[in-house]
């Protein structure tokens, strides 16, 4: 499994000769992503805050976008084909469980009623993208953790992303949510924090390509 990072918590994942967009937002948006974007075969969307969704590009986009009803519902001039918690779908031989997520409550962006994260899955490599969401109980496995981190109660803390990192039996955490400049730990609280948990980290820069 191969994912290419993008501002905030955007990523493109690909495996088996198919790519899977995730949350492609508006913070630090660039026309020249539209190029690696359009070449998705299906477009994931967790929530509707606008860091996560951005509606003109997706406009630009002929792959289906899944999502919830509330983003259907916050946007019918989109086709949505509408998910929620514990269905499961394949694109190619890349199989897709949609999980529980619990946004914080941040009334400013909007508060979220409905949120999902997923489970990426082909057969080697098992990937949790969690969401903006705090950490909760669950038996979730996976081999890789990519979670939004905030120094704030929208989504998981260091705490709770070293907790859940620990609680799905992950090999590797990829820190996102990096990029808007709110409500952000410092780089070194986060080094020195997870080193000191025994966590294998990254943060991605943007752009950058990692093989998982």
């Amino acid at each position: 499994m191969k994912i290419t990072k993008f501002p905030q918590s955007c990523i493109m994942v690909e495996s088996k000769g198919k790519r899977i967009l995730i949350d492609p937002g508006k913070t630090k948006y660039s026309e020249e992503f539209i190029d690696f974007w359009e070449t998705a075969d299906a477009i994931l969307i967790t929530h509707r805050h606008g860091d996560h969704f951005n509606i003109e590009a997706l406009k630009q986009l002929k792959a289906p976008i899944y999502s919830t009803k509330e983003v259907q519902s916050f946007t019918p001039e989109l086709k949505i084909n509408v998910i929620k918690e514990n269905d499961a779908f394949e694109i190619g031989n890349l199989k897709v469980e949609v999980v529980k997520a619990i946004h914080g409550y941040i009334m400013p962006a909007g508060e979220i009623n409905e949120n999902v994260g997923f489970i990426l899955d082909d057969g080697k490599t098992r990937m949790y993208v969690t969401s903006d969401t705090i950490r909760f109980k669950n038996d979730y496995k996976a081999d890789v953790l990519f979670a939004d981190v905030t120094a704030f109660d929208a989504s998981m803390n260091l705490w709770g992303a070293s907790a859940t990192y620990s609680d799905v039996g992950a090999k590797l955490l990829i820190i996102a949510h990096q990029d808007d400049g709110k409500m952000l730990y410092d780089q070194k609280q986060i080094e020195d924090y997870l080193k000191a948990q025994g966590v294998n980290f990254i943060i991605p820069a943007i752009m950058q390509t990692l093989e998982i």
